[in-house]
């Protein structure tokens, strides 16, 4: 015996049986049997029911036995969704049981629905139902299927959400009167794909659904669909094919006759506006273009005011704060991978002004002087790399702090040429492989926001004055040079020792805030403030932007923004001294809300308006 769900038939038998056909208040039984007694020879070979004059003791109406399967609120109730033709098996069993033959059933269903049965055949047994027009075998595994066993009345096919790999097997012997045929959410892939999606396997084809497989030949396609004279509905989407720009312009174009595209109606602007595309295919690049804009982030917090200040011996620390987002990247050869990109630069580090301010006044000149230098070349170094978009080889999650080498030759990503960092930074993408492509889409990016924490310090240490041990006789010899020093008096002062004092007064405040020149720095420490995910299906479904604004939460605490806003202040009041304008508060007034961490993030598939913008723009 077949088990249940491995083949249609099975599937067809265990759903009959489900419905109690033959139980009670169905069929026949001490409920009912004095309708069906025998009155003449005649009709105890028809088994035709005896007309109901009165009701024996025991026995219940015909009118109460259905208000048993059609109140809501009964225990013998359909469940609910139901379809129409159980509701009609339910009370034919109860008004005439005989007639629920096998025969019966072959000549009676014109629709089946077998969903999400495990069914893995389709039988030769699905031929017995000789008036069957629709049959809907969607969200099962079937990988293959035998046309041969499809019932040739056949009007509408669905195999949505199933295993499929190839039409092929079911050109072999395609039912001729299929007018839709539903193929969404299998595993078609493959430019042969194309070569059975005919008018010699499907002359009467009106609607063709094969969205969300693995199709990328989007000429031979269109090549292919245009021998369906009769097709009006198409739905193509969630295909790599319909990921390039000039996908919907060039389909319409080749495809006159088609009336619906992706479940939107084809306008004649639309046919008037990519008029002649369809004859260029040969001319078309075949590549996609996504464009990655992230901006306004907000909520990060100054973690340098929780830095002690630095000695003359360092460290000098420094801050950056990045936002990265996980991207496809295609390799030199075929395949792909995904890769983190370097985004943006959301807080550059301090300048070396702002970092001179919060250097004591006690450290050496020389010190300063070689440190600021050192942080010019540092700050200058930084915006040229931020000029390379950094791409890694792997996208493995950032861990919370990375401190040594290791990890940080994991973190950094590789440099990529064509990142443009601004304010408001924008990235265009664009990829010739588009199957990957469509893997990204469906799993989605996810966007993090970095801190990198760099300590400096001092290639060559400061000077310190060491007092040296007093020597005997030093007190007379002392005394001697005093006296020969004397002689010389006041007026004898050289004239070029007292510019000299000059100009070391004036430079003395300069140099206080001035930096090493030579720096040495430890491996940047990163720590991630802040990671989430971005779904990306919406532009596999026909949408041309998904736009986000990513919600870390708040990681800014009363005490950091306290004091920076007390640093700012003191900041703002010198300048107002010098510019002898008002002084700033430095006060938090009112109840503390701090902004939570966030950043947008928008990611927009490029599509041709018109057929002149996707020549100019794709043409090879």
């Amino acid at each position: 015996m077949e088990t249940p769900g491995g083949t249609v038939s099975a599937a067809v038998r265990e759903h009959l049986r489900q419905l109690c056909l033959r139980d009670f208040p169905c069929g026949t039984g001490s409920w009912n049997k004095s309708r069906f007694l025998p009155r003449t020879w005649r009709t105890w070979r028809e088994l035709i029911p005896r007309d109901e004059e009165a009701v024996s003791p025991g026995e219940e109406t015909v009118e109460a036995l259905l208000g048993l399967v059609r109140s809501p609120h009964s225990p013998w109730a359909l469940l609910e969704g139901s379809s129409a033709e159980d509701r009609f098996l339910r009370e034919l069993a109860i008004q005439n049981p005989l007639m629920l033959k096998d025969t019966f059933f072959y000549s009676y269903f014109r629709s089946l629905r077998v969903v999400d049965k495990q069914v893995s055949l389709v039988d030769k047994d699905l031929l017995k139902f000789l008036n069957l027009e629709e049959l809907v075998l969607s969200a099962n595994q079937i990988q293959e299927i035998e046309a041969v066993n499809l019932p040739p009345t056949l009007k509408v096919l669905e195999l949505y959400g199933n295993e499929i790999r190839s039409m092929e097997c079911l050109c072999a012997a395609p039912p001729p009167r299929l007018q839709h045929l539903g193929l969404g959410h299998n595993k078609l892939l493959g430019p042969l794909e194309s070569l059975y999606v005919t008018s010699n396997h499907w002359p009467n084809l009106v609607s063709l659904d094969l969205s969300f497989n693995d199709l990328t030949d989007l000429q031979g396609m269109m090549a292919s669909l245009g021998t369906l004279c009769r097709l009006r509905l198409l739905v193509l989407q969630g295909n790599p094919l319909a990921l390039l720009p000039y996908y919907r312009g060039f389909t319409i174009d080749s495809l006159s006759q088609l009336c619906v595209l992706d479940d939107i109606t084809v306008s004649p602007s639309e046919k008037h506006q990519f008029r002649g595309l369809g004859r260029s295919g040969d001319l078309l690049a075949r590549q996609a273009q996504l464009v990655v804009t992230i901006g306004n982030v907000k909520g990060v917090q100054d973690t340098s005011v929780l830095d002690p200040e630095p000695g003359p011996q360092g460290p000098f620390i420094t801050y950056s704060y990045y936002v990265t987002y996980d991207f496809v990247e295609e390799e030199e050869g075929e395949e792909s991978e995904y890769g983190g990109v370097l985004a943006e630069i959301v807080m550059p580090s301090p300048s070396a002004e702002q970092l001179s301010e919060d250097i004591p006044e006690d450290v050496p000149e020389e010190v300063f002087e070689e440190h600021e230098d050192s942080a010019e070349s540092g700050l200058s170094a930084q915006s040229e790399e931020r000029e390379d978009s950094l791409v890694s080889g792997g996208s493995a999650p950032l861990p919370g702090v990375a401190d040594s080498a290791e990890e940080l030759a994991k973190l950094r990503p590789r440099r990529d040429p064509r990142l443009c960092p601004s304010p408001g930074y924008e990235m265009q993408h664009t990829l010739k492989d588009l199957v990957p492509l469509k893997a990204f889409l469906l799993a989605g990016t996810t966007v993090t926001i970095v801190e990198e924490k760099i300590l400096s310090w001092p290639a060559v240490l400061p000077p310190v004055d060491v007092p040296l041990p007093a020597k005997k006789g030093k007190g007379e010899k002392d005394k001697k040079g005093k006296k020969e020093k004397d002689k010389k008096g006041k007026d004898g002062k050289d004239m070029a020792g007292k510019r000299e004092k000059e100009v070391a007064k004036e430079q003395k405040g300069s140099k206080k805030k001035e930096l090493p020149k030579e720096l040495r720095q430890d491996p940047p420490i990163l720590r991630v403030l802040g990671s989430g995910l971005v779904v990306l299906e919406p532009l596999l479904a026909g949408e041309p932007l998904v736009s986000e604004v990513c919600n870390f939460g708040v990681i800014r605490t009363l005490e950091t923004d306290r004091l920076t806003s007390l640093r700012d202040s003191k900041n703002k009041n010198k300048r107002a001294k010098k510019e002898k304008t008002k002084p700033a508060a430095a006060v938090y007034d009112g109840d503390y809300q701090p902004q939570p961490l966030t950043v947008e993030v928008q990611i927009q598939l490029n599509q041709c308006r018109t057929a002149e913008e996707a020549l100019r723009e794709f043409a090879l």
